[in-house]
């Protein structure tokens, strides 16, 4: 038993449960840099626990009904054939040193778009909470979404995720729920992350079939890293409610975007001015973002404006988790 592996699998599984997102993201990268693990073998084995993990959090969103079937079955139409397909494509390209160098930078991009789609996901957020202060959307509803299904773009929607999430394991948690924010945006917050965990459990079933059918899948690898990762998954998601879940966002899209720029082969001295430049100058611009449409410049404090018309509700009061 890799005892090192078992605690970093349950730290990120923490963040997975306090934010929804970053398995693949974390534990892949996690997995070459500091574990010394071959990217086929870190993506096939990341792929297999993420198939074990993923219908725990989708079984709580069915039973509240925060979940848009159809759009989960068009969305798997694409994705499930894709992601088994990601696989095979990964072995049509070579094997050997040119297959390991095609799935790093391939994987860097994936994390790339993925820390970019955190902060559009997060920006599209406090644009929802504007919309709901003002008055221009009703309160936050319950229930199941009330959405008119694009069978087509979500479609390629599956197709292009699947792809991703098969080559890369990448994308599941992240990449989707950002084209599924941009297809559909009066699904709320909720329901974004409830369809797309139920999507993502045949979704990442297939591209896990695929990679232990001809991937290159470690069983010494899972097992410690399920061990560590769903205990932690748990306990992230009992004190999501209290934590600052702005902030595990914030730092979890710095990381992505350390992982990325190394896994591109930028180099060490690039990659430390790129995130110190990211650190100076994204706090302020994002302050300046939430004061221009009209909320305190730091998260926590009380809203500029509340018209009357604004229905009070415990969901409308509330700061949003992604937007602080």
């Amino acid at each position: 038993m890799d005892w090192l592996l078992l605690v970093a699998s349950f730290c990120i599984g923490i963040v997975v449960g306090l934010t929804g997102m970053g398995g693949g993201a974390l534990m892949t990268p996690a997995l070459i840099f500091f574990f010394k693990v071959d990217p086929l073998v870190a993506i096939s084995s990341d792929l297999v626990a993420s198939a074990v993990m993923k219908p725990a959090g989708a079984y709580v969103h069915l039973r509240r009904k925060t979940v848009n079937l159809r759009l989960v079955a068009f969305l798997c139409l694409g994705s499930v054939p894709a992601a088994f397909c990601g696989v095979l494509i990964t072995r049509a390209v070579s094997d050997g040193e040119a297959l390991q160098s095609f799935l790093q930078k391939a994987l860097g991009v994936a994390l790339l778009i993925a820390a970019l789609g955190l902060i559009v996901r997060a920006y599209l957020r406090l644009l929802e909470r504007a919309r709901v202060r003002d008055g221009k959307v009703g309160p936050y509803r319950s229930g199941p979404p009330v959405v008119v299904v694009r069978p087509i773009p979500t479609v390629i929607v599956g197709v292009l995720g699947g792809l991703v999430v098969g080559v890369t394991s990448v994308g599941s948690g992240s990449l989707i729920i950002i084209t599924l924010m941009a297809l559909y945006p009066g699904l709320k917050a909720a329901e974004l992350v409830g369809t797309d965990l139920v999507q993502a459990v045949p979704l990442v079933a297939s591209a896990a079939i695929s990679h232990l059918l001809f991937g290159d899948f470690s069983l010494s690898l899972t097992v410690p890293m399920l061990l560590g990762a769903v205990p932690g998954a748990f306990l992230g998601a009992q004190v999501s409610s209290r934590a600052p879940g702005g902030l595990v966002r914030r730092a979890l899209s710095f990381v992505l975007l350390a992982s990325s720029l190394k896994l591109l082969g930028v180099s060490t001295a690039n990659t430390a001015i790129a995130l110190v430049l990211a650190l100076l100058i994204a706090p302020p611009m994002w302050m300046l973002v939430r004061r221009h449409h009209g909320f305190p410049a730091m998260s926590g404090a009380r809203w500029f404006r509340r018209p009357a018309r604004e229905a009070t509700t415990p969901e409308a009061d509330a700061p949003s988790d992604v937007s602080g």
